[in-house]
């Protein structure tokens, strides 16, 4: 007996001294990177997830050639995040425009440990009745279709994210932060290419909710504020999900925080993490639906070097 206890207490001792070992390893290996190379590895690796990451402002962001591209949108979506660990407030805006039914849908909210927003542009094949939105499975804008975007995100701490370009789904993601999606403002602006399409959405966005006076248009652009979700009202079993998944969130959050302790840096601890603890890793990019196929081949990739 004494000898088994003896024996499991040597194993836990040079497993301790093993791990120590390595984690000194894996800090002294990112200290001798320059911040070029911490930040041309950690894109490398977030690439096969649909995402790019931005050195200057530390989030994470989606591609226009994402994977996810061919999965479109559909009600079905936002209605089962709750149960994956993300909790946002959704804004979706219908309009009719030439012929198609168009959404363009706002989000803003938690996506595990990261906080983040969203806006997506899709489109139906034809022109569809309001009753059938929910039941509808919308192409993502194509390439030509695509609107010049870009929004600002602050929480009450007047921390921000900020991210602009010419997409059909816009994403900020700031790894390690915890809110509540209502405590989240999100500033947006959408430039569109002529007045008629400016004028569509602008009508959806009053059937949304939005007061006249709340939406500024300059140009062709559409710049408002969304801030609390007036529309959606949550069953019991969804708030169920998304007081559970806030709160699975909340302490993974600060778990992600306390392992990667060593470092202040997103790029930083996002490589710890990966060298130290794979799974961890690909878990914290479980922003939307991902290829696991494709990342374990690019996982194994670089888990050599390590």
């Amino acid at each position: 007996m004494y000898y088994l206890l003896f024996a499991l207490l040597l194993m836990a001792l040079l497993g301790c001294i093993f791990f120590h070992c390595r984690r000194k390893k894996i800090i002294c290996k990112i200290n001798c990177m320059d911040c070029c190379t911490k930040c041309s590895l950690v894109d490398e690796l977030v690439n096969p997830f649909g995402y790019c990451f931005h050195c200057d402002s530390g989030i994470f962001s989606t591609t226009t050639d994402a994977w996810q591209k061919q999965a479109g949108y559909t009600w079905l979506y936002d209605y089962m995040a709750p149960r994956f660990q993300m909790v946002f407030d959704a804004l979706p805006v219908y309009f009719d425009y030439r012929g198609r039914t168009w959404l363009i849908e706002i989000w803003k909210g938690q996506y595990g440990i990261n906080t983040g927003a969203e806006i997506g542009i899709y489109h139906a094949d034809s022109i569809i009745p309001e009753q059938d939105y929910k039941s509808t499975w919308f192409s993502c804008a194509k390439e030509n279709e695509m609107l010049e975007c870009s929004f600002l995100l602050c929480n009450e701490g007047n921390d921000c994210i900020r991210n602009c370009g010419r997409h059909w789904w816009l994403t900020a993601f700031l790894a390690g932060c915890f809110t509540k999606p209502s405590s989240l403002s999100m500033e947006v602006s959408i430039c569109f290419p002529n007045r008629e399409m400016l004028s569509a959405f602008a009508d959806g966005l009053k059937r949304a909710g939005y007061r006249e006076d709340a939406v500024c248009v300059k140009g062709l652009t559409v710049c408002f504020v969304f801030c609390k979700n007036t529309i959606e009202r949550y069953n019991l079993l969804t708030r169920f999900w998304r007081h559970f998944s806030q709160w699975k969130n909340k302490l993974f959050c600060k778990l992600y925080l306390w392992v990667t302790r060593p470092f202040c840096c997103t790029e930083d601890r996002v490589l710890y993490l990966y060298y130290y603890i794979p799974a961890a890793f690909r878990k914290l990019l479980r922003l939307r639906r991902f290829n696991r196929r494709c990342h374990k081949r690019h996982y194994k990739h670089h888990c050599k070097e390590c």
